[in-house]
């Protein structure tokens, strides 16, 4: 069980230099099960570092919220699945979910269609312009992915069992928010604890401040760990 949980954890390696990644990478390893990384790591040199994550047989999971015209998205999507990454995410506009998709083709990249940012509440999307609110726009997205045949979703816990009500269990959904009880919010809105997130039927829990930021980033990825294996019992 301790395997499985492991796992289902993701650790967002949200570190402003290459080397801070590869320190972090040296204290986790064999305690979490997915390394992500996204914008901030990318531009910094993280992309050969996830060649070289893959070349060693770990996970890489690449943030990039793709979302462009059709075929910008199919290039970069093309180009990620012969990277040989696990996943990728992209923002849950229809257009760019199908574009994702067709050009996954019979790889083994899961594309993972954004919602709502985590970021956001009710009143960030009125001022962003949407006249609705942010538990009624991931729905709508997660229908859309669900018909488009996105492997899953990125969504805020808070949103987790309507969406898998939504989707089904054939859907993968992420889960960023998460804060160990006792742990800081941050700019994190919606949040929930690991338990609270594994019950409300997430398949993976991404977590980045509550471990880049402890003493101890391995004792804090098994904690995590041992959390989400007593939530899956």
């Amino acid at each position: 069980m301790t395997t499985y949980a492991r796992d289902r954890l993701i650790l967002a390696l949200d570190t402003p230099t290459l080397a801070e990644a590869e320190a972090m990478i040296a204290r986790t390893t064999g305690a979490v099960g997915v390394y992500k990384i996204g914008y901030q790591l990318a531009f910094a040199g993280g992309l050969p570092l996830a060649e070289r994550l893959v070349r060693a047989g770990a996970r890489v999971f690449l943030d990039m919220k793709l979302h462009d015209i059709g075929n910008t998205v199919a290039n970069g999507v093309a180009s990620v699945a012969a990277m040989g990454a696990e996943f990728l995410t992209v923002h849950a506009y229809p257009q760019t979910m199908k574009a994702a998709v067709e050009a996954r083709g019979t790889s083994a990249l899961k594309i993972l269609a954004v919602t709502v940012l985590t970021s956001y509440n009710d009143a960030d999307l009125a001022a962003a312009g949407y006249e609705m609110t942010v538990a009624d726009l991931a729905a709508e997205r997660a229908a859309q992915a669900r018909d488009v045949g996105v492997d899953g979703l990125v969504c805020s816990p808070e949103e987790a069992a309507r969406l898998r009500a939504i989707v089904g269990p054939g859907m993968l959904l992420v889960t960023p928010g998460i804060r160990p009880a006792g742990a800081e919010a941050g700019d994190q809105k919606r949040i929930m604890t690991p338990v609270e997130a594994i019950a409300a039927g997430a398949d993976y829990l991404v977590v980045g401040r509550p471990i880049l930021r402890a003493a101890d980033p391995k004792a804090a990825a098994d904690a995590i760990v041992a959390e989400i294996a007593r939530a899956a019992q």
